[in-house]
């Protein structure tokens, strides 16, 4: 047995995996909920490592000091439930088989928990069995009553001491309170979200273009970490300021303590100047596009921040758009950004990239790509 760690614990469980068995053909049933579990394993990114597969969840979990942003936990349980209901909704729209196990694919959903805890791994198999007291909280909130007392469906439930380790006290002001009563256990209290309003924002997302092509700039390169390390590098201020090429940046706007459409970043330059990057999209893990003002008055540039899973980490690049405003300030702001912006953007880029190296170098960073056990197999 393993020394004792803390961290995270993730329990992914499908809603209505009982009864969808009872009502369904066991070979249609079995297809549907093997490609959902290999949903949820391919959206277990690292820093989380998947502890094992239960019937109808997907167990993982994540040391303390992985994340760098609460928000970006939260983002990426809801990226997964944004997934795992487009591709209930498109084997729905896509089936013609008339059995019970299709029928009844809309019956399904999916619930989170979130724990921080101490811990033991111990070596069984093909994965890493987790261990402990508070191991054993996280597996009785599986039996709960938040449906009953809230009539969400499917939602995420973070405990007490999961908020207060990810540092989202303000983010879950928006959250519904809750506690659970357990034998031997006591009151764990903690929040739920409520995942049915995040389906409902970003199932029609489209994503903001900013064409490369006729660019007042673009840089692109790939870096040995995975996506979601990229993603909290490219939207914390610390880095995001190297990147930009800039001396520091701060955030003013959030909601309930999250950035979204409608904060801002405030980035200062070295011969005093500052820009304002009035955050216009954000998809996690994938992009953010800002609207910046410049030197000229009136005149703004979309900058577009794209990441992209590649075998080897991420490719990140940054576009920066034509002048956007009144004629004539477009124009000059473009004259002008031919000659600065292109080798501001290459700089800052290879600034962000030395740092990313050396906190690698330097064991600062989690582990970047570290993967599941490969040979996990879905149980059934």
């Amino acid at each position: 047995m393993g020394a004792q760690q803390q961290g995270f614990l993730l329990i992914a469980d499908i809603t209505g995996y009982t009864a969808y068995l009872n009502q369904s053909e066991l070979e249609h049933a079995h297809e549907v909920l093997q490609t959902l579990l290999e949903l949820l394993i391919e959206h277990t990114r690292p820093p989380l490592v998947i502890s094992r597969l239960a019937g109808d969840a997907v167990i993982s979990y994540g040391l303390q000091d992985g994340f760098l942003s609460g928000q970006t936990f939260i983002e990426m349980i809801e990226d997964t439930y944004v997934a795992f209901k487009s591709m209930v909704n498109r084997m729905v729209l896509n089936n013609t088989c008339q059995c019970n196990a299709c029928a009844n694919i809309s019956s399904l959903d999916l619930k989170f928990f979130v724990h921080y805890a101490s811990f033991t791994l111990q070596k069984l198999d093909a994965h890493a069995e987790l261990l402990g007291q508070d191991v054993i909280v996280i597996h009785r909130l599986l039996k709960n009553t938040v449906r009953e007392r809230t009539g969400f469906k499917a939602y995420t439930l973070y405990t007490e001491a999961a908020i207060r380790k990810l540092g989202i006290e303000d983010i879950s002001e928006s959250m519904t309170p809750h506690s659970e009563t357990y034998e031997l256990i006591g009151e764990v209290r903690g929040w739920v979200q409520d995942m049915a309003p995040v389906w409902a924002e970003k199932k029609e997302k489209s994503f903001i273009t900013v064409p490369k092509e006729d660019a007042l700039a673009f840089v692109e390169g790939e870096l040995p970490i995975s996506v979601t390390h990229a993603w909290e590098l490219v939207t914390h201020p610390e880095y995001r300021a190297l990147l930009m090429n800039s001396v520091r940046q701060e955030v003013s706007n959030t909601r309930n303590g999250r950035l979204v459409p409608g904060s801002a970043y405030h980035c200062y330059h070295g011969n005093g100047s500052t820009t304002n990057q009035l955050i216009l999209e954000w998809v996690p893990f994938q992009q953010v596009t800002t609207e910046d003002t410049t030197p000229v008055p009136k005149a703004t540039v979309l900058v577009n921040i794209r990441l992209t899973p590649t075998e080897g980490g991420t490719n990140i690049s940054v576009t920066c758009g034509k002048a956007r405003g009144p004629f004539i300030n477009r124009i000059l702001c473009n004259l002008v950004g031919k000659l600065v912006v292109p080798g501001s953007f290459r700089r800052g880029f290879e600034n962000f990239r030395k740092r990313v190296e050396e906190d690698l170098a330097g064991a600062t960073m989690a582990q970047p790509l570290a993967e599941s056990p490969a040979e996990l197999q879905l149980e059934g």
